[in-house]
């Protein structure tokens, strides 16, 4: 169940936003560290925040597998997405140190994905945490609307990293 994406918050955004933050306290102890603070974070939200990811643009996706063993086959999948900042000042890199699943789904991007619109952090069953975020695409005259993107990500935690220009 969304909480504070899209359609959730259109109807009424501050509503959505108290939900989700009940949310978050109430799964408090089941949340990994990470993904609680920067739910939590009142700058994660907040678009004049120029560390908050909100308009920012997609720099790079990386995604890894570091092996371990004597045969190297102990194997784990990390993920790593670099962001350009919405003031263009600095860079935003998150970090999933251990991803179970992921589904990346974007109609054709003939221009990118476009802004970081909207992002919210839940449990899944398994009790990682899923991050799912709305990009926003732009404007297609041929798909008669706009190129929305959504991304769902379930891993152990999210590292954030600024980095300044």
């Amino acid at each position: 169940m969304a909480y504070y994406l899209t359609e959730e918050r259109f109807p009424d955004v501050v509503g959505a936003y108290r939900r989700y933050q009940a949310y978050l306290q109430e799964h408090q102890k089941q949340f990994p560290p990470g993904a609680f603070a920067l739910g939590t974070a009142e700058w994660w939200q907040n678009p004049n925040d120029h560390h908050s990811p909100h308009d920012a643009w997609l720099e790079s996706v990386t995604f890894s597998e570091p092996a371990t063993g004597e045969h190297h086959d102990d194997r784990i999948t990390a993920l790593k997405v670099r962001l350009l900042g919405a003031y263009h000042d600095g860079f935003i890199e998150l970090f999933y140190p251990r991803v179970f699943g992921y589904s990346l789904s974007s109609p054709i991007c003939k221009r990118g994905l476009g802004d970081w619109l909207y992002d919210e952090f839940r449990l899944s069953p398994a009790g990682h945490v899923i991050h799912e975020i709305e990009w926003n695409g732009f404007p297609d005259k041929e798909a008669a609307g706009w190129t929305r993107s959504r991304w769902i990500i379930e891993a152990s935690d999210i590292e954030y990293q600024w980095i300044s220009k």
